[in-house]
């Protein structure tokens, strides 16, 4: 008899042991499956050292002092560049883009006798594209060649285009590629346009922007590309 107890306690104590875990494992698939999208993060009161600047760029009232205003805008701002966090600080990377945008781009430094032109400011990190003296598509950002990758300046001509390329050299896709310089292309990227340090020579763009830019050029068309990247 003491056996047969010593047995069915064994027993009872694996079951319940297996109660136990069959419950946490239980809950834990549980909590996984409710467990909600991560947040976004808080707007931020503090005022960031660019808060003026930002203030005016965004026509807000200018007195370098953060509010439940100016931190919706700042927000929205970088929702829409891609920058993050969005959380409404002026930081110095918010203010870059700023500052990129504030220029609509010097027509002095592309040629008005070329017809249809895209132009490449690496010192700005801004691209737009023109036809003669008229601007057919406004500055947008761009990310160019890091230091030892330098998109190589000069004019250049589209010389192939490749919708749906991948890269032979990287494995990466590289979405609205059109080729102007010994393998240098525009092509849109999915990460962040502004991060560091930059591409392996091309010109990188945001998904929409190379797909307008695929639109309006063609095979032919030139390529000025001017200017120095700040750090290379």
């Amino acid at each position: 008899m003491r056996a047969g107890s010593a047995v069915g306690r064994r027993a009872r104590r694996a079951f319940g042991v297996g109660l136990g875990l069959a419950g946490v494992v239980g809950s834990l698939t549980v909590g996984l499956a409710a467990a909600p999208a991560q947040a976004a993060p808080a707007c931020t009161a503090a005022a960031g050292p660019y808060q003026k600047q930002a203030e005016k760029f965004l026509k807000l009232p200018v007195d370098g002092r953060q509010s439940a205003r100016d931190c919706t805008a700042i927000r929205t701002f970088q929702t829409v560049n891609g920058i993050a966090p969005a959380a409404g600080y002026a930081g110095p990377v918010t203010w870059s883009v700023m500052k990129r945008q504030q220029s609509t781009g010097d027509r002095t430094s592309c040629p008005t006798n070329k017809g249809r032109i895209a132009c490449v400011d690496l010192t700005r990190q801004i691209s737009w594209i023109q036809d003669g003296g008229k601007r057919i598509h406004e500055p947008v950002p761009v990310r160019t060649g890091r230091n030892g990758y330098e998109t190589r300046t000069g004019l250049h001509k589209i010389y192939w285009r490749h919708k749906n390329h991948v890269s032979s050299i990287y494995h990466v896709a590289m979405p609205y590629s059109q080729f102007f310089d010994g393998g240098q292309a525009f092509h849109s990227i999915s990460g962040n346009i502004y991060s560091p340090p930059g591409s392996h020579g091309c010109v990188n763009m945001r998904p929409a922007d190379a797909a307008s830019y695929w639109k309006l050029l063609t095979t032919g068309d030139d390529v000025l590309v001017y200017g120095r990247k700040p750090g290379t």
